[in-house]
């Protein structure tokens, strides 16, 4: 796997500055989507550009993965680079990491069809796959940590303060 080194000295150095000085662990991420066709959307952070879209069966031209393909992602891709970076903090050799999430749901709640259905997932089961030569218990107390301090299984865990604001403007006369 990856130098490890270089992991745990990035951590620290992030851990001494933002002890040091709160304020600069303090930020907003802006991401953006903008509707391209259809429901083709074209998401933008920062230097970041991709393409997210639903399949040709629910009205989508498949240009891309869909939003639940991306929180999924998010939810996975985070907790197991978290594994990887406290791995390094607690020195706990590592061979492999995989991490999947099986994600349930009853699409009559994206449709409106199901009263007290809800539109998004009404189960979320992560496996964490790790091949290593530390202990099992090192390696539970290593997951544990992870997991803890996780932001996406934090987000996905704890409800959070969702506020839209809409902005519309009058398009110009035809």
């Amino acid at each position: 796997m990856t130098d490890t080194r270089s992991i745990k000295r990035a951590l620290e150095r992030n851990t001494k500055a933002i002890s040091l000085r709160p304020a600069v662990g303090l930020g907003t991420s802006i991401t953006r989507a903008t509707v391209t066709n259809g429901c083709t959307c074209e998401i933008t952070d920062g230097p970041w550009k991709f393409i997210s879209d639903l399949p040709e069966s629910e009205g989508g031209t498949n240009q891309g993965p869909t939003p639940g393909v991306l929180g999924r992602g998010a939810l996975v891709s985070c907790l197991a680079m978290g594994i990887v970076i406290r791995a390094a903090e607690m020195e706990i050799p590592l061979d492999s990491v995989a991490v999947e999430v099986h994600a349930d749901w009853d699409a009559r709640g994206y449709l409106g069809l199901g009263e007290g259905v809800p539109p998004g997932y009404t189960q979320l089961r992560v496996i964490v796959d790790i091949i290593s030569s530390a202990s099992e218990e090192r390696v539970r107390e290593l997951v544990a940590i992870a997991e803890r301090l996780s932001p996406y299984v934090d987000t996905f865990r704890r409800g959070n303060d969702v506020r839209i604001d809409l902005r519309v403007a009058q398009a110009p006369p035809a």
